[in-house]
């Protein structure tokens, strides 16, 4: 197995973040990958991976972490996910799981969530392999004209 390195985001890594998204998509992102990251990498108790190969960043993992959300006191949720296709199937997306949830665990949060469009199947079989199901929320969307 390669020796992948997994480590905290920071700022630094917005644009091979951008350059994921857009691998994974295949087609150019809209959204300002910089902002975002730099917000979260900012945060005293972040709880955000990248995995790195030869310096390469290669896969992250972002949680948000809210207080008094929903009727619990303390959760987190991620955000955004993803890893470079040509690194797909190697456990990367594992690692960074295992390090997010230690560390939040650390920080004394058990509850951690994440939505999956319905029709994104290999999503869905990643996440359930971490342990996730179906919970007592229910996702509400609005259109706002």
């Amino acid at each position: 197995m390669e020796d992948f390195l997994i480590r905290r985001l920071e700022a630094r890594d917005a644009d091979a973040i951008t350059r994921i998204q857009g691998a994974i998509t295949k087609q150019p992102t809209t959204i300002d990958y910089q902002n975002v990251v730099e917000a979260e990498a900012g945060k005293e108790d972040r709880v955000s991976f990248v995995a790195e190969l030869d310096g390469e960043v290669v896969g992250y993992m972002i949680t948000y972490i809210i207080h008094g959300g929903f009727g619990l006191e303390k959760s987190a949720w991620i955000g955004l996910f993803g890893v470079d296709p040509k690194y797909m199937g190697r456990g990367i997306g594992k690692m960074m799981a295992r390090e997010v949830f230690e560390a939040l665990r650390k920080t004394g949060i058990r509850n951690v969530f994440t939505s999956v469009k319905w029709d994104s199947t290999d999503l869905l079989s990643f996440f359930k392999s971490l342990g996730f199901r179906r919970c007592d929320f229910i996702n509400l969307e609005k259109a706002i004209d």
